[in-house]
């Protein structure tokens, strides 16, 4: 399982759905849409209509994938922090049940805003 309490394994930016959607696909129960994609530099995360979806591409090829498959319906709160005129990282914490705080870090041009009112409308 992904180390979530080490942000800095994400710096997230916004990445095509139809890039990193094949990579995840086989994980997709019917009828689950895709939402929005974030990629760092190996590892991804995906966000679809039921739960979020943490990869962590392992060893030097890549080839190896851990997959974290956390349901919308297991968070107890969330936090969004925008990014800032010096900070320029924005910021989502998830509080899940059983598991603790995940922190995602995403770069200044991804709209957090949008992602908070996305968990929100799954969540409450």
């Amino acid at each position: 399982m992904i180390d979530f309490s080490n942000g800095s394994v994400f710096k997230l930016s916004p990445a095509a759905v139809g890039d990193l959607g094949p990579m995840v696909a086989p994980l997709l129960i019917p009828g689950e849409q895709l939402v929005s994609c974030f990629k760092a530099v190996r590892d991804f995360v995906v966000f679809t209509d039921k739960r979020l979806i943490a990869v962590n591409v392992q060893g030097m090829t890549g080839r190896k994938r851990d997959f974290t498959s956390l349901p919308y319906k297991k968070i107890q709160a969330f936090s969004v922090e925008t990014a800032g005129t010096f900070d320029l990282d924005a910021e989502l914490d998830l509080w899940f049940s059983g598991l603790g705080k995940v922190r995602l870090e995403f770069k200044g041009t991804s709209d957090i805003r949008q992602l908070g009112q996305m968990i929100a409308s799954y969540v409450l």
